[in-house]
């Protein structure tokens, strides 16, 4: 199993190179991008080559595809990303109802078909909003995959939690659309608070040895992406929660 990391999660850190270097030192060989950080998608290759970094996935921002998608599409090939995922909605953009998420859904669609057909594959990332539940009793994200029904998931299974579902029965349910899996640890009640309270992977509540397995034995994932949306010290979180994953995984 390859770990990737998102570079999102060192985004306060302005060495690039320093990030890459030690990410590739600690035994990851993957990397996952996002907005800013490939910005120079030619520079950025340089760095990770010779470091023996790949990225097979990325996150786009779903207005990005729809408005330059043949910039976004070379940006992925100079960059060596198979994956495609939309990440985000911004609260102010998010729909309210059943019919504002299924045409959401429809976008996606839309924005689905021109990457695939250009030769990569397509996804939404989720967040803990997309678990809310609607009039009709069902959640954005529920919409999400019925309508956008070739659309992949990268899942995001703390997200998932913090949105009040399971995500053992979200795999169950959806295992062969999952093709990423985003590894992030919720803490302790109580505890790292600086940090929003997320934990380094292995060190929080999350059941994660048992969701690997689920994962691993049940979908297709292709990706396994370690994150930390606020770290206070990104390169402890990198090498604990790469140490942690390698025990799980044994």
């Amino acid at each position: 199993m390859n770990l990737s990391y998102q570079l999102y999660s060192s985004r306060e850190d302005s060495d690039l190179a320093g990030v890459l270097k030690h990410l590739a030192d600690t035994g990851y060989t993957q990397v996952e991008g996002f907005g800013g950080v490939m910005g120079d998608p030619a520079g950025l290759r340089a760095m990770m080559d010779p470091l023996g970094l790949t990225m097979p996935s990325a996150h786009f921002a779903i207005d990005d595809l729809e408005a330059k998608p043949d910039e976004m599409l070379t940006l992925a090939k100079t960059l060596g990303v198979q994956s495609m995922y939309a990440p985000f909605l911004h609260p102010d953009d998010r729909p309210t109802d059943v019919a504002g998420w299924t045409a959401f859904a429809e976008r996606l669609a839309a924005a689905g078909k021109v990457v695939t057909a250009a030769g990569f594959n397509f996804g939404w990332h989720n967040h803990d909003f997309e678990f809310v539940t609607l009039e009709d009793g069902s959640t954005p994200m529920e919409i999400i995959l019925k309508t956008a029904v070739d659309l992949e998931w990268e899942a995001d299974l703390a997200w998932v939690v913090r949105g009040g579902a399971d995500p053992f029965e979200w795999i169950d349910r959806y295992d062969g659309r999952i093709t990423s899996v985003h590894l992030k640890d919720i803490a302790q009640e109580g505890e790292c608070m600086d940090e929003d309270g997320w934990a380094d992977v292995g060190e929080g509540v999350m059941p994660w040895a048992d969701l690997l397995h689920a994962v691993r034995t049940k979908t297709p994932a292709r990706t396994f992406v370690m994150e930390h949306d606020k770290p206070a010290d990104p390169r402890r979180f990198a090498e604990r929660a790469f140490a942690n994953v390698q025990k799980m995984s044994a």
